[in-house]
């Protein structure tokens, strides 16, 4: 990986098969990337840069304010969220097989005697797995029946930098599992963004036309997504 320094701002450069550059600036510490055509050389790619440096900064101000969610310590009345709702934490203790039960306003969360904080968490991890599985499955075949696309399977993982990620040549999608959280329709506005990565694989204005085209209200949830806390940035990956 080749890198490019504009002060105390390291950008990350990437050559791929595209046809334009692109310039990504990720939360929570406003990491910035750039994608570039392989055969482009890196004073181009140095000067395209230079031109977005207060853009770039921008955005890093606004990843910085942004708010951060206190760090789980699954304990009883914490403030866990599901689909964008939230719900207080109950914690039962007993001999019997970990499980999470989803009532009206509360989680409740039975772990055996003397569970870590790590293994609470993972309990919760599983169910939160679990549940965006369920719901997230039978929006990807909506979507892509309205896209006209096909990808060949889904899969959920933590990640530090991005919602969702697409393998175009493989055609497999990719969810951050913190989507289980926020409101369903931040949910179909990434799995509507990485279907579309399927018929344009840059971000340009094509990329744009198909976005308001199939999802035209996608930058409201993008906002509304982007404006939400970040999870503690004492995630363990």
């Amino acid at each position: 990986m080749v890198q490019i320094e504009l002060g105390n701002i390291i950008i990350e450069v990437e050559y791929k098969d595209i046809k334009n550059i692109h310039l990504s600036v990720y939360p929570p510490k406003g990491a910035v990337k750039i994608s570039a055509p392989q055969r482009m050389d890196l004073d181009t790619i140095r000067v395209y840069a230079i031109s977005k440096l207060q853009w770039i900064k921008k955005q890093q101000r606004k990843f910085k304010e942004q708010k951060r969610e206190t760090k789980r310590e699954y304990l009883t009345k914490e403030s866990h969220y599901f689909k964008g709702k939230r719900y207080l934490l109950k914690v039962f203790i007993r001999n019997a097989k970990p499980e999470v039960i989803l009532k009206h306003n509360q989680i409740d969360l039975y772990v055996r005697p003397n569970s870590s904080l790590e293994k609470k968490e993972e309990i919760m991890d599983e169910w939160y797995r679990k549940e965006l599985k369920s719901y997230a499955l039978p929006l990807i075949n909506k979507w892509e029946t309205k896209i006209g696309v096909k990808s060949s399977q889904f899969r959920i993982r933590k990640m530090r930098t991005r919602w969702g990620s697409c393998n175009c040549n493989t055609k497999s999608i990719l969810l951050n599992l913190e989507l289980t959280k926020k409101p369903v329709g931040c949910l179909e506005y990434i799995i509507v963004h990485e279907l579309v990565h399927l018929l344009e694989r840059s971000h340009n204005t094509e990329f744009v036309k198909y976005m308001d085209k199939f999802m035209p209200k996608w930058r409201f949830y993008k906002d509304m997504l982007n404006s939400l806390p970040f999870r503690n940035l004492d995630w363990k990956y």
